[in-house]
């Protein structure tokens, strides 16, 4: 059954689903066929460093349709959820229908379910936790938590664990106590048309893997070469699946075959993360089959 039967052209979508699922395929389908902006969803998509290896859409696919909030920020720069949401809302604001896709769970849960209005972390604290963060790890941070919120994050997501510290760190409150006084959402859930793609890991992995195949052919180690020089593994940008592992390769360190598999992996795993949480958080989706 085609998708697109049956949603109302007035309301915005949202598409979600794991990284490969054809979510970006279905977005611009929907907007040929009914209208409307494709707004970006995925925290790694924003940065301007990162074209071929996030999976962005190209300039052509860019300039065929409106497209928003995609390669817009500088590698250097932190972006979270409340600047998403911010930008998002600006552009709501302009009447525009959007279509809003992506594999970032966060942002759609922040999108629908409303998110804290918490400070923003001051330069030495985050410092603080980076340090704690490399000599120690996550478990460097966790016991500083406090139970509400250590039973909320991931533990073994060192980037949510930070942030919890951060905010413990800079408030003196809980990141679980922030949340409990979340403001009503930007966009309820039920004022849109939101789906899900279902991707079997049988059918997602050998996609995954001719994806990073594409990126390789298509210059994704070019463009790790042009993000070598300063390179920060510790920047929000350099998150970006494929990216360590090609500047591995690039200083040396690993063959390009073995970058290949490494990254083809983490890829694979990011996904079963992704799954896990579209479960747990998005009961109340409508499920598609990707494909």
């Amino acid at each position: 059954m085609d998708p697109i039967t049956g949603i109302d052209p007035a309301r915005p979508v949202l598409i979600a689903g794991p990284t490969a699922s054809g979510k970006s395929a279905l977005a611009t389908q929907i907007v040929r066929a009914q209208g409307g902006v494709i707004v970006n969803a995925d925290a790694l998509q924003v940065y301007a460093n990162w074209r071929v290896l996030s999976a962005r859409p190209s300039a052509e696919e860019e300039a065929a349709l409106p497209h928003r909030l995609y390669g817009h920020v500088p590698p250097e720069t932190d972006y979270s959820v409340g600047h998403w949401l911010r930008e998002l809302r600006a552009l709501l604001e302009t009447g525009a229908r959007p279509v809003i896709v992506g594999g970032t769970g966060l942002y759609f849960s922040a999108l629908t379910e409303g998110l804290a209005e918490i400070p923003e972390t001051p330069p030495e604290i985050r410092a603080e936790a980076e340090r704690r963060l490399a000599e120690g790890g996550p478990s460097a941070l966790l016991d500083a938590l406090d139970p509400a919120t250590r039973a909320r994050i991931d533990p073994a997501n060192p980037r949510r664990v930070q942030r919890a510290w951060e905010v413990k760190a800079a408030t003196g409150r809980g990141l679980a106590a922030w949340q409990d006084a979340t403001p009503p959402p930007l966009l309820p859930l039920g004022k849109t048309v939101p789906l899900l793609v279902e991707a079997p890991k049988d059918w997602l992995d050998p996609r995954i893997a001719r994806r990073f195949d594409a990126m390789l052919a298509g210059g994704a180690l070019d463009e790790a070469r042009a993000n070598l020089p300063g390179w920060d593994a510790a920047r929000p940008a350099a998150q970006a699946i494929g990216a360590k592992e090609l500047i591995a390769h690039l200083r040396g360190e690993m063959t390009l075959e073995e970058a290949r598999t490494a990254a083809i992996l983490a890829t694979r795993q990011y996904a079963k993360r992704q799954r896990t949480w579209f479960r747990a958080r998005m009961r109340g989706w409508h499920r598609i089959a990707a494909g």
